[in-house]
């Protein structure tokens, strides 16, 4: 190989090294449409894609916990501009949307806590009994996404005349709340379950159990009303009811197998003897109901008791006749 052929040969040898050496240029730093940030400052990275050494540079303040700001173009380049980074691809973008990271604590949650930041005081039992209602509108309470405590009473007030109350919280390591605890103010009320119709029901309708519900009433309320949905069902409305209206005892009755002008049988018995009158009725009831019944024949209004359907019972046997009646109906 001559010395010609050996000089060519090291010359493609080194330009094949250094094509191969050389490395692609970076991305170029393009603006993000927009970004959520955790602390309480914000980075030139967390806004510029590809921003090299000045990623960690802070420039703004974030917005508050759990809110969006819009923060112009113009302002970001502005900000960086002392930085040297230059030749941002701004993507056409007029602004950038910031989003402050946080830990929602909904007005659930805070009712929750106030509820058993009060239960085995003040004379209340169960916190899950405890009915909440705060004076005014309650706004969920952001803190920083990292903290995962529960909301630690500071202060707690309780007066049993007006049922008011008073807390403040605050939440461990959560700087938003060592500069302004959260503080709620209300009515605390211990509650019982409360059978009620979840539909209006008009008089004498008999109820399923597929008719009722239960709601929450004031403990005070307790020796009135009913609790027990089985108390209820099989009854029948003794007056209009309806939703939500908590049923008390006096509310309800047997349903009404008779009605006044009903044709009944009169059925008196006595030792050897057995006689059937046609009557009618006088007024309406229940199994068991003493009413007033016209004698077809004699026209003489006595008092029976109603015996099954269509049947009232006179004279000594009647206890028995109406006990042999529920126990068929049952």
């Amino acid at each position: 190989m001559t010395r010609m052929m050996l000089a060519a040969l090291a010359m493609l040898v080194a330009l094949g090294s250094g094509a191969t050496a050389q490395s692609p240029p970076p991305a170029a730093p393009a603006l993000k449409a927009s970004v959520t940030v955790a602390g309480d400052v914000v980075r030139i990275g967390d806004l510029v894609d590809n921003a090299g050494p000045v990623a960690d540079v802070p420039i703004f303040r974030t917005p508050d916990l759990g809110t969006t700001g819009a923060v112009s173009t113009d302002r970001i380049l502005a900000a960086i501009r002392p930085h040297q980074l230059i030749g941002i691809d701004t993507r056409g973008l007029a602004e950038v949307m910031v989003t402050r990271a946080s830990r929602t604590i909904t007005a659930r949650e805070i009712s929750g806590r106030i509820a058993e930041a009060l239960a085995g005081q003040y004379g209340f039992g169960d916190a899950r009994n405890i009915l909440i209602n705060f004076s005014g509108d309650v706004r969920t309470l952001q803190v920083e996404p990292n903290l995962t405590g529960e909301l630690q009473v500071l202060a707690l007030s309780y007066d049993p005349r007006t049922t008011r109350f008073d807390v403040t919280f605050g939440l461990q390591a959560s700087a938003g709340l060592r500069r302004q605890p959260a503080r709620y103010t209300g009515t605390a009320t211990e509650t019982i379950d409360a059978v009620t119709v979840d539909r209006p029901v008009e008089r004498g309708e008999l109820l399923n159990a597929s008719d009722l519900t239960v709601v929450r009433r004031p403990k005070a309320e307790a020796g009135a009303v009913l609790t027990d949905m089985s108390a209820a069902a099989g009854l029948a409305a003794r007056h209009a009811l309806r939703p939500g209206q908590p049923l008390a005892a006096g509310d309800l009755m047997k349903p009404e197998i008779v009605q006044r002008n009903d044709t009944v049988t009169i059925i008196y018995q006595a030792p050897g003897l057995l006689l059937t009158l046609r009557g009618q009725a006088q007024e309406a009831g229940a199994l068991g109901d003493t009413i007033n019944v016209l004698n077809v024949e004699s026209k003489r209004t006595m008092q029976a008791v109603i015996a099954g359907p269509d049947r009232v019972a006179v004279g000594p046997v009647t206890t028995r006749l109406v006990d042999n009646a529920t126990e068929r109906s049952e």
